[in-house]
């Protein structure tokens, strides 16, 4: 796709030009540096012997072969897995690597944190080792760059002036990339624009409109590329099927769906009536292993009816819609496990492998995820959960710490997106779909990356302040500089 290979040359020349500013022997530490990095993220799938997979990824895949749009399988990510096929997918899995490091290099240069090689291998191995980071960027799915987005959105919206023009403009071409992958990506990167919006009204010192541009601008060529890449697989313009659907998956899980066709069945419109008795109590479940489900022709057949009942029950229940919401949001919010489905039992992907990229079955096959004995995910999530849970937690310590002390106000602006896009995150997958560990992991490292810069960022701040201490005569003009800025 010419989008990714365009954010794959800005990645690459930005990183250069940061580097191109250094001696020799320091751009080759860095360069060291940036592809020790990308070994770490890509750790996973190297020491598996193949991209890991999930349920999902089949979905993906089978975009292009079959020419057909499904439900939430992006056609523009399934085109990146086509296109990596003739390397094993092994460009997927090194392009969500590579982005990664080079946005994490992005935020702590804007945060006084450049040029700082050995710092950066720290702060990506810690989060290699305490997060699910290196799982997401090792695994042939969409979840890495719903936090790529993120941190790209808010390094263009609050920091874009620290950037170098090809740099803002690699951020632009990765959120529409990341907004294109999946719909939930898309909803809460508009909800933080929204935010920035109302920021903006309230108090402008903060925000400049030029950032609000860039951001608009990424979201719009999102919603293009969205379309295009579905244009590309089925010749025309069309949007991404069955979104709607999902939130009918939760509200039958709290048992509002069988209330609602209790009150208004039998009713002719409304073929669940004749199942309203048979309905399972889990969202997955209908959605994935039901037989009503798929005799009345699965989402194709029962979009329509779904969304009736969804808008149906919001209008009939708005009390125990919010709190059915709440309540789902709540339970997102702390769903942070890392692996969940990362199986050897993911029947769906390997059928589609099989039947139409056969040539990668025996490495597929060959790669430990596949061997008898699955991934363990129980010792890595009794360090993962508690890690995520306390970095959520300093979020708003740090936010408010941080806007307390002039120079360290831009780490409260870092903290105050994370814990805004974290609470959207685990409302958008919670209410508007249903509460996966799989949501909340895929986002909660940027809280621990944030934890880490505004911990590395102490110790210039003391020197900063012993610099002072010890030359009082640039205290009144900093003081002035101080109260012009206020």
């Amino acid at each position: 796709m010419p989008i990714v290979g365009s954010t794959v040359r800005l990645w690459w020349q930005t990183s250069l030009a940061a580097r191109s500013q250094l001696k020799p022997s320091h751009r080759a530490v860095a360069a060291f540096a940036y592809g020790l990095c990308v070994l770490l993220l890509l750790a996973p799938a190297l020491i598996n012997g193949f991209p890991l997979l999930n349920y999902d990824t089949g979905g993906y895949l089978a975009r292009w072969y079959e020419g057909t749009l499904t439900a939430n399988r992006a056609a523009a990510y399934g085109l990146i897995l086509s296109s990596s096929v003739p390397f094993a997918l092994w460009p997927a899995v090194v392009l969500q690597s590579a982005l990664s490091v080079w946005v994490i290099a992005l935020v702590m240069r804007t945060h006084g944190l450049g040029r700082r090689p050995i710092l950066l291998v720290g702060t990506v191995a810690t989060l290699s080792l305490m997060t699910a980071l290196p799982w997401l960027t090792s695994l042939l799915l969409t979840d890495i760059f719903c936090g790529l987005g993120v941190l790209a959105l808010y390094l263009l919206l609050m920091r874009g002036d620290s950037l170098q023009r090809g740099e803002r403009f690699g951020l632009i071409l990765l959120i529409a990339l990341a907004a294109a992958t999946h719909s939930a990506t898309l909803f809460l990167l508009i909800g933080l624009i929204a935010a920035a919006v109302l920021l903006l009204l309230i108090d402008r010192k903060h925000l400049a409109r030029a950032g609000l541009s860039r951001g608009l601008l990424a979201i719009a060529l999102a919603m293009g590329l969205a379309l295009a890449a579905n244009a590309v697989i089925v010749k025309r313009l069309a949007w991404t099927p069955a979104g709607i659907s999902f939130p009918f998956g939760r509200l039958l899980q709290d048992g509002i769906v069988k209330l609602y066709l209790d009150e208004h069945c039998p009713d002719l419109k409304l073929r669940l009536c004749a199942y309203k008795d048979q309905l399972p109590d889990n969202g997955d479940e209908w959605f994935w292993d039901s037989p009503v489900f798929d005799s009345l022709g699965r989402f194709e057949g029962m979009e329509k009816e779904m969304e009736a009942i969804t808008i149906g029950s919001l209008i009939s229940y708005p009390a125990l819609q919010a709190k059915s919401a709440l309540i789902a949001t709540a339970k997102q919010l702390i769903a942070v496990k890392s692996g969940e489905g990362i199986l050897n039992s993911i029947w769906h992907t390997y059928g589609i492998m099989e039947h139409f990229t056969p040539q990668l079955v025996p490495a597929m096959r060959a790669a430990r995820q596949q061997q008898a004995e699955s991934i363990d995910f129980s010792a890595i999530n009794r360090l993962h959960v508690p890690v995520a849970l306390t970095a959520m937690v300093l979020l708003p310590v740090i936010a408010l710490f941080a806007w307390r002390k002039h120079s360290t106000a831009d780490i409260g602006e870092l903290a105050a997106i994370c814990a805004l896009a974290l609470l959207a995150n685990a409302f958008v997958c919670g209410a508007l779909s249903n509460p996966h560990d799989r949501y909340g992991a895929r986002i909660v490292w940027i809280a621990v990356l944030t934890v880490i810069v505004a911990v590395a960022r102490q110790p210039i701040r003391w020197a900063a302040d012993l610099d002072l201490a010890s030359h009082p005569e640039l205290q009144l003009p900093l003081a002035a500089k101080r109260i012009h800025a206020e």
